[in-house]
């Protein structure tokens, strides 16, 4: 395993997060490359701004802003002519750049001006878009989805919360107590963190106290294991804005498991998200026994990810109804990530309460 060092950090100030919004200068996947067709576009939303997706008879995917400069109706109800996009209306043509390229009843020399396009990238069944006005960085590190000695798991869904609250709950790993019915009596133990301008992670061990492991984690971590005080394996979770990861070792250097994880906002007032995630699972020696048991992951993972759901989703109807962030944070940890969150977003000009 590696070494789990603790530094010394600085305190950060406090913020209300639910009223920074994610900060559009990064890459973002915006749909599954599975869901955009070749030859139909597809809609997508950053932050409640309109986004078409286009995957053209040849050539790349693109993407571009979701209406049309004649009459703003969406592009995404267009059609994909060769490798440009035709408005349903009056057939305002536009290219990968966004140029207009065709009024089918004006001249060529008329041709008015198009719309925005935005740097699109696909990579490991993503695609990302980079909704800001910065330059484009390089595209995040997905871990070993492309390995073929890892079994990778792609899921997500429409989480009716602020962004901020999914890191929060990934990072704090003291909610065992909500997963008791799945995983049994969980008792982690905090270990140590450290700290970067854009990023911030920390390390637990832990104990399985009481009940029985269940097949989803077993299947997980290749071995069966039942009751123990003795604090065992190590579990690394990093925010590197804007997105997270999560590693699990039980020995040497390699990771038995790794996820991936972006949370995407969805509407302009940000409290909802989409959550692209992809788990990545190291075969054993037998690499079949891993395909056997995928079905049992696969269900005790969204058991898991139903129970966070829910939870972040009350998180966010008290904040709409209180009006303002109450939260009385204690964890170290989650007070220096809520201060990072504050610090690498950009302010809504729109509230979060409905």
């Amino acid at each position: 395993m590696p070494d789990v060092p603790e530094f010394a950090l600085q305190e950060r100030p406090q913020h209300d997060l639910r009223r920074i919004g994610a900060h559009p200068d990064h890459w973002y996947p915006l749909a599954w490359s599975r869901e955009v067709k070749r030859g139909r576009p597809y809609a997508a939303q950053f932050a409640g701004e309109p986004i078409v997706l286009v995957r053209p008879h040849a050539g790349p995917v693109y993407a571009l802003e979701d209406r049309c400069a004649h009459r703003q109706v969406p592009l995404s109800q267009g059609v994909v002519d060769g490798d440009a996009l035709r408005c349903c209306y009056h057939g305002w043509t536009y290219d990968a750049t966004g140029r207009c390229t065709d009024v089918p009843y004006l001249g060529k020399g008329k041709l008015p001006n198009g719309v925005r396009a935005y740097p699109c990238r696909e990579k490991d069944g993503l695609i990302f878009v980079w909704p800001g006005d910065g330059e484009a960085g390089a595209l995040p590190d997905l871990g070993h989805v492309a390995d073929p000695a890892f079994k990778v798991r792609r899921f997500g869904r429409v989480v009716g919360c602020h962004y901020s609250f999914m890191h929060e709950n990934l990072m704090d790993m003291n909610h065992q107590f909500l997963h008791r019915k799945q995983m049994g009596q969980i008792a982690p133990r905090y270990v140590g963190r450290r700290a970067g301008p854009d990023w911030i992670e920390c390390d637990y061990t832990f104990a399985r106290t009481g009940g029985r492991q269940p097949w989803g984690e077993a299947a997980i971590l290749g071995r069966r294991s039942g009751a123990s005080t003795q604090h065992r394996d190590l579990m690394r979770i990093r925010t590197q804005y804007p997105h997270q990861t999560l590693k699990i070792w039980i020995s040497g250097d390699d990771p038995v498991m790794q996820l991936w994880i972006n949370y995407v906002p969805v509407d302009r007032a940000q409290r909802s998200n989409r959550t692209f995630g992809l788990i990545q699972v190291r075969r054993p020696k037998v690499p079949l026994l891993l395909d056997l048991a995928w079905p049992v992951l696969v269900w005790f993972t969204e058991r898991i990810f139903a129970e966070d759901r829910a939870i972040v989703e009350m998180e966010q109807a008290a904040h709409d109804r209180q009006g303002a962030d109450w939260n009385q944070e204690v964890f170290p940890v989650i007070r220096e990530l809520r201060a990072l969150l504050a610090e690498c977003g950009a302010p809504m000009d729109t509230p979060v309460a409905p």
